[in-house]
């Protein structure tokens, strides 16, 4: 056992002191006061000259002003100190001034503990604690605080609350009084002066922070605490613009510094790092922490927009701009450096606002994220984001905007082959036999094996060439989710409003669709047309997904399309110049799949039912339009002469006549007309449209009379409808001016059988009648 050790003796002053400081700091120390000094007193009986002395001082008026009886009750009330309000006023004999200045001086010690004593007796034996006054115009204003007790602060905070908050506002009222006296009215062009040197101001700090850091960021990293504190400007006249214009520069500041590598934050302990190596990590990890803080700022600047089921709460513009900017901005660092520290958060953050209300918000996200599609080459980032579209679209129950479906449309899936699993499946067989085959080798044989494939390796990684085996493996992937939410879609809400994009993304790829499903998706399509209300735009996307199955792998399905040829002759007559124009474009690709790609699969009189009634379509249609139509007929044309037919005008060989309203091709008797239209479109306004009508119609030769030069023949019909769109209001070429013709005026001669019918035309044909611009017929016929 360890003995106790005895403690040390302290001496009673200082165990005094020790005991005083610490109730100091407790607060409960009484403070002692000074007690005022017993002064000696001489009672000196006065006489009416010396009484006209003292009050001299003060003036010989007031004195006269005094009675008698006053004047004896005074002096009694003095001598014997019986009077309290004259206790502290005392008389001495002398009568030099600066006697009573000394002695004034002295007692105003006294006054001054008499009164924090009498003010104490009266507010119950508190502490009272005097401040220094302050003056004022109207003179000095003594300041006294009373220490209150714990107890008693619950009692009394109530009714000090509202003394202070009447002196308050008292003194506002009289600084505004005074403000309002001093100051003058101030005009407009005064106050934007006045924003304008302080916006200038904060302008020029925001672009010399920034160009600093530009400059030397390894040094100036404290220029981005300075501009992400100009992100909370707070100043009500220039706050949206400072904000605006630091967020706008911290956005390229990061855009420029950013590295196109992933930052690790790794600690290395007791690793001894070279002074440069040290820098470089000190210098990566400043910028990684300030780039979260402005990311973060971005977010919370661009959630205004994005609002909870239920809150009905209006926005302000001011908000909203902001959150725009904020959006901009994260769209852009995303799509500059996509594969950055933060880059899936980022794009996590912005994909439910595909779904806003506000359509410019909607646009800007869709723009990124397609540019990240088509731009992505490792297509990591695209497996995070279509994986998150299928989480966002399965939970709001597929009622989404367009937008959220129509950034798939950009995904670079193209050469995908979902058949290609099963060939990897057998490949993996052979593998299997290959390496228990391998296992059989010696020892040195394995070796160089080993050696020889770490050489490809390195000289792979030299070459930076990716892993295409690894991305064909996401891409894959890729295609599985859209296209389970291509199939989700058309099975639970055949209805919606996204089953146009639906549709359009399913003609887009659906030559990557295994050929299990195709049976199916052909089955759903035709139930859809046939018991929906599909629009023409959503009619239009299921043929082509239809002829697009059936013109790769499909083609060895034993499916027959025709019910689809009937649904694509009957539409073709409903789109015109109007407000169907936009589906021309669809229609054309169609017709390019089905009379092009697909003339070996078409039969004789389909063929020309379709290019007749495709070639009456291109008289109501724009000149884009109609060029590519024209297009179409002249390659068909090209490659067989069944089509040939249609340039004969004697209408005299087959059995009965043509009957464009029936629905079905077949049935028609196409052949049994003419390209009447072609007479039309050779007087047509644009003059590309005339050189390939007066082809055509001499037979498509391709030298001497009637052929086209080589720049309009070799264009396929697609890249005529998109040399010459039209959208641009710009024609190609121009449209020349029509010549002014004068019309020689023909005096016009009548001859009349009955002579007295000629005399009333001639008095209807008076021109005094039309003089005043109307005619009184009651009057012409009375005259």
């Amino acid at each position: 056992m360890v003995a106790k050790q005895k403690k040390l003796k302290i001496s009673a002053i200082k165990r005094s002191n020790q005991k005083r400081t610490k109730l100091m700091k407790q607060g409960k120390l009484k403070t002692r006061r000074h007690k005022p000094k017993k002064q000696v007193q001489k009672v000196v009986q006065s006489h009416p000259e010396s009484v006209e002395e003292e009050e001299s001082d003060h003036g010989e008026d007031l004195l006269n002003m005094v009675e008698e009886d006053d004047l004896e009750f005074l002096e009694k009330a003095i001598s014997n100190k019986s009077y309290n309000l004259l206790k502290h006023i005392h008389l001495n004999q002398t009568d030099n001034r600066k006697d009573k200045k000394r002695k004034s001086n002295g007692t105003l010690e006294e006054l001054y503990e008499n009164n924090v004593s009498k003010i104490a007796e009266e507010k119950g034996n508190k502490k009272v604690r005097l401040l220094l006054p302050t003056k004022t115009q109207n003179g000095i204003i003594e300041k006294r605080v009373i220490e209150v007790d714990d107890k008693d602060k619950e009692n009394e905070s109530n009714e000090e609350q509202n003394v202070e908050d009447e002196n308050v506002e008292g003194e506002v009222e009289n600084e505004v009084k005074d403000e309002g006296e001093n100051k003058k009215p101030v005009s407009m062009i005064e106050l934007l002066a006045c924003r304008r040197e302080a916006l200038t101001s904060k302008r020029l700090k925001i672009g010399l922070l920034a160009s600093t850091l530009l400059e030397t960021p390894e040094h100036k990293s404290d220029n981005f605490k300075a501009l992400l504190d100009f992100m909370e400007e707070s100043d009500p006249e220039v706050y949206i613009t400072v904000r605006k214009l630091a967020t706008v520069s911290l956005l390229e500041v990061f855009k420029d510094l950013l590295p196109s590598y992933h930052i690790l934050q790794v600690q290395q302990e007791g690793v001894k790092l070279k002074k440069d190596t040290l820098a470089l990590q000190n210098y990566e990890s400043t910028l990684l922490r300030n780039y979260k803080r402005y990311l973060q700022k971005l977010e919370k600047m661009s959630g205004v927009l994005r609002r909870k089921k239920g809150d009905t709460r209006p926005l302000k513009e001011e908000e909203i701009e902001l959150g725009k900017l904020g959006i901009t901005c994260m769209c852009s660092i995303l799509t500059t450096h996509p594969y950055f520290n933060y880059s899936i958060n980022i794009a996590n953050f912005l994909i439910p606002f595909l779904d806003n209300k506000l359509e410019f918000v909607r646009q800007e996200v869709v723009k990124c994220i397609s540019q990240i599609f088509k731009e992505d080459k490792r297509a990591e980032l695209s497996l995070t984001i279509v994986r998150r579209l299928n989480q966002y679209i399965k939970t709001k129950a597929h009622s989404v905007h367009s937008e959220v479906l129509f950034v798939l449309l950009s995904l670079r899936i193209k050469d995908v082959n979902l058949d290609k699993e099963k060939e990897e499946e057998s490949k993996q067989r052979k593998l299997m036999s290959h390496k228990q085959r391998i296992l059989a080798l010696s020892k040195r044989e394995r070796k160089k094996s080993k050696k020889l494939e770490q050489v490809e390796n390195e000289l792979l990684e030299t070459k930076a060439e990716e892993n295409k085996h690894t991305k064909q493996k996401l891409l894959t992937e890729i295609t599985s989710i859209v296209f389970t939410i291509y199939f989700r879609i058309l099975k639970q809400t055949p209805n919606s409003k996204i089953l146009s994009i639906c549709l359009e993304g399913l003609a887009k790829f659906a030559h990557c669709i295994n050929l299990e499903f195709y049976q199916d998706l052909v089955t759903v399509i035709n139930k859809l047309m046939e018991e929906t209300n599909l629009s023409l735009r959503d009619q239009l996307y299921c043929i082509q997904c239809v002829f697009t199955i059936l013109s790769g792998q499909g083609s060895a399905l034993n499916l027959d399309p025709y019910r689809f040829y009937v649904h694509l002759y009957k539409n073709l007559i409903n789109i015109h110049c109007g407000k169907t124009h936009p589906e021309s474009e669809i229609l054309i690709k169609v017709l390019v799949q089905v009379l092009i790609q697909r003339r070996k699969r078409i039969t004789q009189n389909r063929l020309i039912a379709f290019l007749k009634k495709i070639a009456i379509v291109s008289l109501q249609s724009q000149h884009n339009t109609a060029l590519s139509i024209l297009g179409i007929i002249k390659q068909s044309m090209q490659l067989g002469k069944t089509a040939n037919i249609l340039l004969d005008t004697d209408c005299s060989t087959g059995d009965g006549f043509y009957q464009p309203e029936l629905e079905e091709p077949e049935c028609c008797n196409a052949h049994c007309t003419a390209l009447w239209e072609l007479a039309a479109l050779q007087r047509h306004y644009h003059s590309v449209v005339q050189n390939i009508a007066k082809n055509i119609a001499w037979g498509v030769p391709s030298t001497g009379e009637g052929s086209l030069s080589p720049k309009i023949s070799k264009l396929t019909p697609e890249e005529l409808y998109t040399e010459y769109d039209p959208t641009g209001v710009a024609f190609k070429p121009a449209v020349p001016v029509p010549k002014k013709t004068t019309r020689k005026k023909t005096i016009a001669t009548h001859h009349f059988v009955n002579s007295q019918f000629g005399d009333y035309v001639n008095s209807v044909n008076n021109s005094e009648l039309f003089a005043d611009g109307y005619v009184d017929f009651y009057n012409a016929y009375c005259s």
